[in-house]
């Protein structure tokens, strides 16, 4: 879980109500927030998987026979770990009310032309 210590993934899995203007005023624009906790989510997702994928390849049989494959106890106690971590949306939103996460807008054409 070498990548995932960067994150909070003790956070309960449980949805829970939160305030649009808390979300707006981090960034200034409630859509701009929406953006910003989506990318991220993306992120997420990307190191979880990432990580899933690579413990469960070690378990990987590249051969076609059917005498080899067999339920592992290890894999499913790796795969039950990742099913039981909040959601990326639920991590995202965390850091980014926390003032975890680093954003910072784009200069437009038109803002470096002026």
């Amino acid at each position: 879980m070498s990548s995932l210590k960067k994150i909070n993934t003790q956070l309960s899995t449980q949805i829970e109500v939160q305030s649009l203007k808390n979300i707006a005023n981090t960034s200034g624009n409630i859509y701009r927030s929406i953006y910003i906790v989506g990318r991220r989510a993306d992120q997420i997702t990307g190191m979880v998987r990432g990580e899933l994928h690579s413990k469960l390849e070690e378990f990987a049989s590249h051969q076609d026979n059917l005498e080899e494959i067999h339920e592992n106890r290890e894999q499913i106690e790796i795969s039950k770990y990742y099913e039981k971590l909040p959601k990326s949306t639920i991590m995202a939103l965390d850091e980014f009310l926390n003032a975890k996460l680093f954003f910072h807008e784009r200069e437009t054409e038109e803002t470096k032309t002026n």
